[in-house]
């Protein structure tokens, strides 16, 4: 696995925490930026932040990654993030994910390494995430294209894109499908995963 590489997806403002960067959330004594720091780095020989802003993290010791595509959004931070490496395979994790394990991401690089795979991703009954994934650099000109034409919804990716899954059934395999994919967009979000 060491020629792939891991880009934690810094996402935006943080509006619904006054600023507040969710990727330093402190989760079970660690923050989740460091938490998948954690999972991801036995997996890869490179780690980097995709982020608009890229000040947020220039404390972290990571190299920070401006947003090529700016306004188009999760297709446009994978864009940046597939060409901001020569590694054959980006794993492609959002910010505010405090539980990701590295059983799971190191089972979706083995299914983007598949052949014929352009990528893997997490699917449960709400979708797709694109963000609990991994990217071949096949997938580029495609994801490139996908933008160049405004399709910039998940959907559209897995229409132009041969992408292998991890469906509900094999994610329950790595543990609570639930705790797996929490993510923190709220306080609200916060103080539920604080008292679990």
């Amino acid at each position: 696995m060491l020629d792939t590489a891991a880009a934690i997806i810094g996402g935006g403002a943080a509006t619904r925490f006054g600023g507040r960067d969710k990727s330093r959330l402190v989760i079970g004594g660690m923050s989740i930026i460091n938490r998948q720091a954690a999972a991801l780095q036995p997996l890869v020989s490179e780690l980097f932040i995709v982020a608009s802003q890229r000040e947020r993290f220039g404390d972290t010791p990571w190299r920070v990654v401006p947003d090529a595509f700016p306004g188009a959004g999760v297709v446009g931070a994978i864009a940046t993030a597939l060409g901001a490496t020569g590694a054959s395979r980006v794993l492609t994790v959002a910010c505010d994910l405090p539980f990701l394990t590295e059983p799971l991401l190191k089972r979706l690089v083995e299914l983007a390494g598949a052949p014929g795979a352009e990528a893997a991703w997490v699917r449960t009954d709400a979708g797709p995430e694109p963000l609990v994934a991994c990217y071949t650099q096949a997938a580029g000109p495609a994801i490139r294209a996908a933008i160049a034409d405004g399709r910039l919804r998940a959907g559209a990716l897995s229409e132009a894109l041969a992408i292998r899954e991890i469906g509900i059934e094999e994610l329950r395999t790595f543990g609570d499908p639930a705790r797996l994919l929490a993510n923190i967009n709220s306080p609200d979000d916060l103080s539920t995963i604080e008292r679990s």
